[in-house]
């Protein structure tokens, strides 16, 4: 078949959205959006929340994830033809 292992860029931007929601909303709801306290909330989020700093670090290293991820699949794209089609548009 003519599946390869780069159309597997899809479904691992759909996963890196989800987790991003995810992570974004449990650090949204410990955010304080002041102007005085953002970075004191960003700190008590990092250190004094449980696993707020693992949601913090997947959060960040996930955006970079996404886009790798974006680039990719829009690069298979490119170089399959898969534009070509004109069923997709």
């Amino acid at each position: 078949s003519n599946i390869s292992t780069w159309w597997n860029f899809g479904s691992l931007l759909l996963t890196c959205l989800i987790l991003q929601m995810l992570t974004g909303f449990f650090l949204a709801i410990h955010y304080t959006a002041n102007i005085n306290l953002a970075f004191s909330s960003v700190i008590h989020i990092t250190r004094d929340d449980p696993y707020g700093w693992i949601m913090q670090n997947t959060h960040a290293i996930g955006a970079s994830l996404f886009f790798i991820c974006i680039y990719t699949h829009i690069a298979r794209g490119l170089y399959y033809g898969s534009y070509l089609n004109k069923s997709v548009w």
